[in-house]
């Protein structure tokens, strides 16, 4: 082998080791090699766990399904109550309790009267209340023990300043605290000389935007068809229409063959052919065209005007403000009343204000409970949220529901976590926090942010 040839292999030799050399500081560390395991290892003692080998890698969290909160639903009470409307001359009420369990339980079932009205007959035992500063009862009572598989029914009759009109009294069944319902029922009493509440009519046809501009389509429609028409015939008579006079003269054989006439056949230098006149493509008339679009513009402004119009009218500045009520109409109503909004129906069957009625309220403070009823009718869960429920207060001002008192008062659930699911129906205690006196007007309820929610009086 000639010199060179070993020189410039024992060359790459060296270069080869040091780069070996200077690679294997950078090499990662290994973690010792584990001792093989035994064929039959030992058992281990009770007190000794085994410890991971550390890899230098983080363990993965176990794969765990996500977590979706389960939807509330009213579970069957053990007491139900059901309220019927008699058919007497005066308001009376029927009211029907249920004990479906096989143990005696001991209730109280209080029955909200509306403002104006007092209680003339009482049955089963029952009490009227009057709260201070009232002139009349606001509320029925009764303490009852219901024997197992038994129902028991109970009467009253109102009398009422306001004649003439009809009258909801709702009633609950509570336990034996008197804040947790166990069910709630409803009726409106009708009698023979009161005029049932107008039902809303429906806008007359000619009253409904999209009626208003299928119309205005259909009319110009028509107003075109009849303007083209009319410009189809005035062409044919004037012989430009295709088929007319002048067509037929310039198509004539006489024409295309160069004679002018009969007098010019068989000589010798015939007379060149008239040129046939071409048939113009005439357009529209600038007015037609200027009537139509100004036309169709003043059906678009007068739709948007009257859309604009209606909205506006639509608006009751004498409500209270509302954060984002963008879906639906506000709608208002009395206590034991229904009242329906963009998803939930609500019904207030009671509001209770003072310490006596809320033990769990706090120095320097005073808590009204509200007992609501709330119906999903939607096809799908829905969540609500507690700082969207408000009472106001007769200055205006208003404050959101006491969620920790609202847990408390619904025995440590929380009832805002968890939505409600589709078609069903909860019944729970609402509490707001107030500073003052001042008991509040009106409560606002609603299922979003971009409801307009309801309004329920406060007697």
């Amino acid at each position: 082998m000639p010199a060179s040839r070993r020189h410039h292999r024992a060359l790459a030799v060296i270069v080869n080791c040091l780069g070996v050399l200077a690679a294997v500081p950078a090499l990662p560390a290994t973690a010792p090699r584990a001792v093989a395991a035994p064929a039959h290892p030992a058992p281990a003692a009770p007190a000794q766990r085994a410890t991971p080998i550390p890899t230098g890698v983080p363990a993965a969290p176990p794969a765990v399904a996500p977590t979706k909160a389960a939807p509330i639903q009213l579970s069957t009470p053990p007491v139900t109550v059901a309220v019927t409307a008699a058919g007497t001359p005066a308001p009376g009420y029927r009211i029907q309790v249920r004990n479906a369990g096989n143990s005696m339980v001991e209730t109280t079932v209080r029955q909200e009267l509306p403002t104006g009205a007092r209680a003339t007959t009482v049955t089963g035992g029952g009490r009227a209340t009057t709260p201070i500063g009232s002139t009349g009862a606001n509320e029925v009572t009764w303490r009852l023990r219901l024997p197992a598989q038994s129902t028991t029914t109970l009467h009253t009759a109102l009398s009422t300043t306001t004649q003439g009109r009809s009258v909801t009294a709702p009633a609950c069944v509570y336990g034996t605290d008197g804040t947790r319902p166990y069910d709630c029922a409803t009726a409106t009493w009708t009698g023979p000389g009161v005029i049932p509440a107008a039902k809303v009519a429906a806008a007359p046809a000619w009253r409904r935007p999209p009626v208003l501009l299928a119309a205005l389509t259909a009319a110009l429609v028509v107003v075109v068809g009849g303007l083209w028409w009319w410009w189809r015939r005035r062409r044919q008579r004037a012989g430009l229409a295709p088929g007319g006079p002048a067509a037929a003269s310039a198509g004539s054989p006489a024409v295309a063959g160069g004679a002018g006439g009969p007098a010019d056949r068989g000589t010798v230098y015939p007379r060149p052919a008239m040129p046939a006149v071409a048939g113009r493509r005439r357009t529209p008339p600038v007015w037609l065209m200027v009537g139509v679009a100004a036309a169709v513009l003043a059906g678009v402004v007068g739709a948007a005007a009257w859309t604009a119009t209606q909205r506006v009218s639509a608006i009751d500045t004498a409500k209270q403000p509302t954060s984002g009520a963008w879906m639906g109409r506000s709608v208002s109503g009395a206590l034991g009343v229904p009242l329906r909004e963009a998803a939930f129906e609500f019904t207030v069957y009671r509001v209770a204000c003072g310490a006596a009625n809320l033990p769990m309220a706090r120095p320097g403070s005073r808590q009204c409970l509200a007992t609501v009823g709330v119906r999903n009718l939607t096809p799908a869960e829905q969540t609500w949220h507690g700082q969207l429920q408000r009472a106001y207060l007769p200055g205006g001002d208003w404050v959101s529901t006491d969620e920790d008192a609202t847990q408390v008062a619904n025995l440590g659930r929380d009832v805002f976590a968890k939505p409600v699911a589709a078609g069903s129906r909860v019944l729970l205690p609402l509490v707001f926090t107030l500073h003052g006196d001042d008991p509040p007007k009106q409560l606002e309820l609603r299922s979003g942010v971009f409801s307009a929610g309801v309004r329920v009086d406060v007697p």
